[in-house]
Order: C-alpha cells, then structure tokens, then sequence
C-alpha cells in the first residue's frame, strides 16, 4: 500500500481510537512491527467514494509529542515524518473522546500546530450525552479551524461523514502553516477554553465534578485535603480498632489457658502456648488494624480520588527527579514492596524505574503495621492532644510521612549520582467521582484479611516455629537461675550481635527479633512474644501481662523510639531483596539496596536513640 495516501488515526488512550480504525477498515488490515523496534505497525485500507484506496495507520496512543516510551516515541516520530521506514502522513484524524474534551483537546491543540491536513473525530458522543454532556461540533470546528465528525466508533455512526472529510483533505490538500504549540500550561488553558466555548449543556454532576476538583486539585488545598484524609486514616486505625482488638485478645487468652489446664508442663505445652498461640496470636491480633487501613484505600480508589492524590503527588516526586509514573507503583507498596516493585514495569525511562524500584521499600507497608501499633500502644499514652485529634493516630500519621519524606530524600541523592538523569514526563486523566459499591470494598477486604492469614499461618507460624526451637535448646539446668533465653542458641547469637546493636540502644531482645524478621517484618512482634513467653516460665503474673505491657516493664522509652525509627528504614523481607533481584537482572542493585537501607536504619534509630536519652525521655 506503499503508493496509497497515508493517513494516520491518532489520539490519546481509551479515546476509541482502535474501534474506529475497525470501522473504517474492516478485514482489509495488516500487522507488523516498525523497523528497528518492536512497537506494532497496524495498517488497513480505507476506499473513498470514488473508489481511490487510502492506507490509514493506526498510531499508538499518546498523551503528548514528547515522548516517554518507545510507543510514544513512534507515534511522535511519525507524525513528525522522522520514523524510519515510514512517510510523512498526508493527513491525520485526530481522535477525541467527547466526556473527557478539555484533556484531549490539549493534544490535539499540539498536533494541529504540525500544520498537517487534519479532521478531528468527536467520538462517543453518545457516552457524553448519557452523562449529560451536550457539545456543538460546529462550535468546536470553529474554534479549531479543522474539520469536526462526530463518531460513536462501535455503533459505526458517522463514518461516512468522516470518509468524506478525509477525501475533501486528501483532494484540497490545505497545507497550513506549522505553528509553535507553546508551553505545556499555556495549551492547556487554551484546551480549556474551547472546550468551555463548544459545551451547550452540561449536568449538574459533572458540575459539581468540576467544583470538588477546583479544591481536591488545588496545588495547596488538595495537598491539605490529602493530609488531612490521611490524618483521619490513622486516626481510624486506632479508633475503631479497640473494641476488635480486645475480643481478639480475649479469644487468645481463653485458647491459651484452655491449653495450659489440659496439657502438662513440658515442650508440647510450651510449643503451643508459647510458639503457636502467644507467637503467631500476637501478630493476628492486629488484623483489624490492617483490615481499617485498606478500607480507607479502597474507599480511596473506588471514589475516583486516588488518582487525583497521584496527580497531587506528581509535583512533588518532580522536584526530586522522578516522573508521576512511579507514583502507582510506590502507592501499591504501601500494600507490600513486592507488587509495588514488579508494578514498575510501566516505567519505560530505565533510570527512573531503577530509583523507584530502590525506594520501593521505604513506602511503609501493611506489614510494618503490627510492629507500629505494639510499640506506640506501649509506650504513646492513648490520650487526645487537642481537638479530638489521638496522640496515638498522629504519632502512627507521623511514621508513615517519615517514609514518604525518606523515600523522597533518597530518590534525589540517587538521581543526582547513580542513577543520574533526566526524569519523564507525565500526564493522567482523571476518572469521574462515584459512590463505591460496597460489595467491592468487602471483597477487597476479604481478600487481604485472607492474605494476611495465610501470611500468618505459613511465613509468620514457620518462623515463629524455628525461633521456639532456637530459644527451646539446649534446655537451662533446672534451678540453676539461668535464663532460658541467654543459655539458649538463638539467645547467645542474640547476645553476639548485640554486640554491633547496643550502641543505637537496642537490647538483647530487639536483636533477637531483628533476625527472624527477615523473612517477614511482622515476624519482629511474634518473635518479642515467642520470647518474653518462655521467659516468664512459670510466673503466672508475668504470663497473664500483654506484650504491650512486657515491652513496658523491658525496655527504656528512647529504645521503643529507636527501634520504630528502625522500621521506618530496614530492608527487613527477603522477598522484596528477591523481586529486586529479578527484576534488575542480577545481586548488583539488591545488595546496594539493602547496604543503603540498613546504613539509614542504623542511623536513624541511633540518632532517635541518642536524641530522646539527651531530652531526659
């Protein structure tokens, strides 16, 4: 079709580009891939009403002429007449979906500045009249000087007025003088005002759409809508949790000593009260927590805010080298670094993925949660420190920011050394605002809380298991007034490392839980468990105390601030180290991550340490 006209179908994403291009051509396309790269070339032809072929390309969707992929970067090319193998297009036809005009009308205000010969599609206009959207196609002809078809590509409607107007460009040939497109926020405010100019009516939704975004958008306002959202999210975490909490608890204590009445003393007894029930009982107890913390998420996404909230954030990540791009994968990592990290895939700059897959970690995940909550219901008295606002919440509020700001520190020195370069561009479009259907919520609940209870009947149980064999032998002489837990194997590697961990104000116990968290940071609070049970022994007043009040009467308060400050930064999960790896190709990266992320943590707790015991705290 080398001698045909070429016209080239563009547009931005989910702008049914694809279903008129299939409208136009039917069967009669062809696939391949572009010289030199492996984005997809799909043709087809298109037949006039003189019975003249046309060969018309389907280009992939961009957002922009400046591109951040290789699919961009060949619908840029060929539009610009510089991809390789490929002409100039004698025409284009400038795809639009009519609910969402003012955004795509920014990219079309930058193709129509190429000069090109160029009929723009108002398609699915029968989606915005559903929604209460009315346009003028005349209006917006008008304003743009081009040609306007409405379309509604999967009912094939309009698509003889738009074979036509590609024949009167194709046979006028109306070449039109290039233009310069102008800064980014310059077209946009012109996409603005067209789009304003050509609305006949609009419903009062998609009004009110507008006014909650003029705050929720706002670069002040929305950043303080989104603090406070948070702010409330903490909050709720400890709130609403008590109740739960305690009937958890409640039900664990019953186990246990139903379990201690039937069996005699002996490693049976120990194993399950103070391996299975106080061990992995201890880390389920914080299910509800979790469980209130993805409800607020999900509440989040389904209401159409959290892409706002990236939206919000992609100003930020701009200042410290990265693209709004890796905002999605560091939100999924507040779920867990591990899908968070694969979810980087969509980054095509290879230096922007590498730093987000490298901070991935300092997101604070669900499984930092267990080990927040029983420290600060320790040692934070659960008192309001004014406006009904919990010191508890905001102190749990003011970790997760201390994540955020550490992942954004970190992400700039990176990019201004060993992953210096120059970060991508970024745009999104923003879904409607809906009310989220509740049977969704429930089933995303569903699904975490049966997650984490598989998490804890595999990884936690099994490390829980090990660590009560290593704290079990060899058995301490009877009477001898040694502690179990110093004559035992894990107490004496506990012991050793100290050695390295003393200085930041860690103890014997916090060393030894350090080493089972490896595998899974929620494994710290059934270990300190695991080991405050066996060595009460037989003290039945110190068996009936909670770990909250165990760490109370053990540890010091600078080393309970040291040791969350210590969290917010440790690299403690071996499959987030794993992912790293197969994801980089190699133990190059994984072992810079986990070397940087264990320097911080240490000087993070040691600095908290020293600060909190110079306050006299």
């Amino acid at each position: 079709m080398s001698g045909f006209p070429l016209v080239a179908l563009v547009g931005n994403p989910n702008a049914g580009k694809s279903a008129l291009f299939n409208a136009l051509t039917g069967a009669r396309q062809k696939l391949g891939n572009y010289p030199g790269v492996t984005v997809e070339r799909k043709s087809g032809r298109l037949s006039l009403s003189d019975g003249r072929p046309v060969e018309l390309v389907d280009l992939p969707g961009t957002y922009s002429l400046d591109p951040t992929s290789p699919d961009e970067q060949v619908t840029r090319d060929v539009v610009l007449g510089k991809q390789t193998g490929e002409r100039l297009p004698d025409a284009l036809v400038v795809v639009i979906d009519a609910s969402n005009l003012d955004n795509h009308l920014r990219f079309a205000l930058e193709l129509l500045s190429l000069g090109l010969p160029t009929v723009v599609a108002l398609n699915m206009v029968d989606l915005a009249s559903r929604d209460g959207l009315e346009i003028d196609p005349a209006i917006l002809s008008r304003e743009l000087g081009v040609p306007v078809v409405p379309t509604v590509a999967v009912r094939k409607r309009g698509m003889d007025d738009l074979r036509g107007q590609i024949e009167t460009l194709l046979n006028a040939a109306p070449a039109r003088e290039r233009g310069v497109p102008g800064d980014f926020n310059a077209v946009r405010a012109e996409a603005r005002r067209i789009a304003k100019s050509a609305v006949i009516s609009e419903a009062p939704s998609r009004r009110l759409t507008a006014a909650v975004d003029r705050v929720a958008l706002h670069p002040f306002f929305g950043l303080i809508l989104l603090l406070g959202l948070l702010f409330v999210m903490f909050q709720a975490v400890y709130a609403w949790s008590e109740a739960p909490i305690a009937m958890i608890e409640g039900l664990a204590g019953l186990l246990s000593e139903a379990v201690t009445a039937t069996l005699p003393d002996g490693l049976v007894r120990s194993f399950l009260v103070d391996g299975v029930i106080n061990g992995v009982g201890s880390v389920i107890v914080f299910l509800p927590q979790i469980l209130i913390l993805f409800f607020f998420i999900l509440m989040l996404e389904a209401t159409g805010y959290m892409v706002r909230a990236a939206f919000l954030m992609d100003g930020l990540m701009a200042r410290v080298g990265l693209s709004g791009r890796a905002f999605i994968p560091l939100l999924s990592s507040f779920a867990c670094a591990v899908p968070g990290i694969m979810a980087t895939r969509t980054i095509a700059d290879p230096k922007d993925r590498l730093t987000t897959i490298l901070i991935a970690p300092l997101m604070t995940c669900s499984a930092r949660l267990p080990v927040y909550a029983v420290i600060i219901g320790a040692f934070i008295p659960a008192r309001d420190v004014g406006l009904g606002i919990g010191l508890q919440g905001l102190v749990l509020f003011c970790l997760y920011v201390a994540g955020i700001v550490g992942a954004m520190m970190v992400a700039l020195v990176l990019r201004m050394t060993v992953t210096k370069g120059a970060s991508g561009s970024f745009l999104m479009e923003m879904p409607k605002y809906q009310w989220p259907r509740l049977r969704d919520v429930l089933l995303g609940l569903w699904q975490r809380a049966v997650i984490f209870l598989k998490r804890a009947g595999t990884i936690i149980f099994a490390s829980t298991v090990i660590l009560w064999l290593l704290l079990s032998f060899p058995r301490a002489p009877d009477d001898s007034g040694i502690s179990q837990v110093n004559h035992s194997i894990a107490g004496r590697i506990a012991n050793g490392l100290n050695v390295v961990l003393e200085p930041i104000g860690f103890n014997r116990d916090i060393s030894l839980a350090l080493i089972p968290a490896m595998a899974a940071r929620e494994v710290a609070v059934s270990a300190l468990a695991t080991v405050y049970s066996i060595d009460a022994g037989d003290d039945e007043a110190k068996l009936e105390q909670s770990l909250g009040d165990r760490l109370k009467d053990n540890w010091p308060l600078p080393t309970a601030l040291a040791f969350l400050a210590w969290f917010v930064f440790a690299p403690q999960c071996i499959s987030t180290i794993a992912v790293t790896k197969r994801e980089t190709n190699g133990w190059r990266w994984p072992l810079f991550m986990v070397g940087y992320l264990f320097a911080l943590a240490y000087a993070a707790a040691g600095l908290t340490y020293w600060t909190a015991v110079a306050a006299g705290l």
